[in-house]
């Protein structure tokens, strides 16, 4: 029997993109432009590519889904201030990878003020960016950094003609990330899309899980689930890590046989126009926790529960950390796995023996989204329209000094988190993390 489908959220409108472009703008001087290239194929092998995926930052601001465009902006511009560079138009390529917008698609369908093709590129450039004083481009992007300025120096060495050639580069990133950190509506229905999605393959995979399957086998039965349910695929490398493999933060081979007796972690989310989901689930392979991976396992969730019921607009990431971290120091001292004063193991950083990373990052069109954790120094308040994750942990090592039934164990629970006005809304609360809810799910196989 095939799985019911999902209605699917209505995409991203180019009004909505349009209103982002300009509120772009507004915060920049009408003297400067904005340069934003988007990305290209890239080769996988010979004549073979990666499948295409675009640059956030470009799809952010336009939508617009082909490789090799450039996105620039120009305050003011009375013929129209967003301008996009795109593929041109090749009957007999296209034959062979299918129809290019052109410039006339792109505004045509995505409702650029004006597109031109590449061809015309160097010589159109030129011109759009004589008198601009400060280019915003993202300074880290080599090829962007490149692009710039040989379009300064062919200005300047018209100088004597009064081309006026751009003075100053300046970082895009603060910019455009800060706004990309609050998420609109539409881009919450598309994130809550990918949390479903990403909800009902870790469901299935805690359903078809029994000893002596692969990893490789688990990973497979998760991205069936993200592509018969519409996501592009993966929205970064599954981890399927069985048995003491779950220690192993960024696990990636998957390729260990799961034994009886042990637990295995899945960190997996499906991409749904490429907004993120991003889930981490940990259960017995076959269906009952043991005694010891049940009392850690109790540990990571009361804190995982308590530190998703603390998001809320107003508290920061480190205010949640560090209850996080103080909840799993205690947790280790009461099963013996350390020993002292709680604040004392806290201070010397003896729990980061089993607690390596932080409790949380940011959530969106990135699997790590950008925008800053910071203000002035200061950890950033949480605000209404940001998505985070919640995800504490606990990597138990397999040394002789550990007692035995804890060795090799690793535990981490994850959700997508959304902050609201009146406080938090959990997009991916659909999948069980409640042992005996685990255990009622894999026992109906």
């Amino acid at each position: 029997m095939l799985p019911e489908s999902l209605p699917r959220p209505a995409p991203i409108s180019n009004a909505e993109y349009c209103q982002r472009r300009e509120a772009l703008m507004a915060s920049l001087p009408t003297d400067t432009a904005v340069l934003l290239p988007g990305a290209s194929l890239m080769t996988r092998s010979r004549d073979s590519e990666f499948t295409f995926r675009q640059d956030s930052d470009l799809h952010y601001l336009t939508g617009f889904p082909e490789p090799d465009a450039l996105l620039v902006l120009l305050p003011g511009r009375e013929e129209g201030a967003s301008v996009l560079f795109c593929q041109d138009r090749d009957p007999a390529l296209e034959a062979w990878t299918g129809i290019r917008l052109g410039a006339d698609g792109a505004v045509r369908e995505h409702g650029l003020d004006q597109a031109f093709e590449n061809a015309e590129r160097e010589e159109r450039l030129e011109a759009l960016l004589d008198g601009r004083t400060t280019l915003y481009l993202p300074l880290a992007d080599g090829e962007a950094l490149a692009l710039a300025e040989d379009m300064r120096q062919r200005l300047a060495a018209r100088a004597r003609r009064g081309a006026r050639a751009p003075e100053v580069f300046a970082d895009l990133a603060p910019h455009l990330h800060e706004r990309r950190q609050i998420k609109s509506e539409s881009e919450l229905a598309l994130m809550r899309h990918a949390a479903l999605i990403s909800a009902q393959a870790h469901r299935r995979a805690m359903h078809v899980s029994r000893p002596g399957l692969a990893e490789y086998q688990l990973q497979a039965e998760l991205e069936h689930e993200f592509r018969w349910r519409g996501g592009s695929g993966p929205a970064y490398a599954s981890i399927v890590g069985g048995g003491r493999n779950a220690c192993v933060l960024h696990y990636i081979e998957n390729r260990d046989v799961l034994r009886d007796g042990e637990l295995v972690l899945i960190d997996a989310g499906a991409e749904f126009d490429l907004y993120a989901g991003d889930i981490t689930r940990t259960f017995p392979v076959n269906g009952r926790f043991s005694a010891a991976q049940r009392a850690l396992y109790d540990v990571v969730l009361s804190v995982q529960i308590q530190a998703v019921d603390a998001v809320r607009p107003g508290v920061t990431l480190l205010e949640i950390h560090d209850a996080v971290v103080r909840g799993l120091t205690e947790g280790l001292i009461s099963l013996g796995l350390l020993k002292g004063e709680v604040q004392a193991r806290i201070d010397d950083d003896s729990y980061r023996r089993f607690y390596l990373h932080s409790t949380s990052h940011w959530l969106g069109l990135d699997v790590h989204d950008v925008g800053p954790y910071r203000c002035d120094g200061a950890p950033l308040p949480l605000r209404p329209g940001m998505v985070l994750t919640v995800e504490p942990g606990l990597y138990i090592p397999a040394d002789e000094d550990i007692p035995e039934a804890f060795r090799g164990i690793g535990i981490r629970i994850e959700d997508d988190v959304a902050v609201t006005e009146a406080g938090h809304d959990i997009l991916t609360a659909s999948v069980p993390k409640q042992v005996a809810e685990i255990e009622a799910l894999m026992i109906k196989k």
